[in-house]
């Protein structure tokens, strides 16, 4: 399992900012970010480093970036239907890798 708790960024401003708000601390390990619709990412204004992962429709892994610094771009991948951005570290520890297929559950809280 990659993650227990992951918040979804689907609508103009929660993509834009993704995890800017979130302090080091809150993004531990068990914590995500699932962006949708998404083809790249950057670290602009980040203060920690991330695993980011390239999902299809299908939830193929397409590609990963480790350990991905703060400042810095990373590809744009035309195939990608969402990205999953994850504690740094995370990837590795659990050897995902291309090819894979990662199952994202989001549950609606009911009113």
């Amino acid at each position: 399992m990659l993650a227990t708790e992951i918040a979804l960024a689907d609508g103009h401003w929660s993509r834009l900012w993704g995890l800017l708000p979130v302090a080091p601390a809150n993004f531990s390990q068990g914590r995500g970010l699932w962006i949708v619709p998404c083809r790249g990412v950057h670290t602009l204004g980040m203060r920690y480093p991330i695993d980011v992962v390239y999902l299809d429709k299908n939830g193929v892994v397409l590609h990963a970036e480790r350990n991905l610094a703060p400042w810095r771009f990373a590809p744009v991948k035309v195939q990608s239907a969402s990205v999953l951005e994850l504690p740094a570290g995370l990837l590795t520890e659990t050897a995902t890798t291309v090819g894979d297929t990662i199952e994202v559950r989001v549950e609606r809280k009911r009113k």
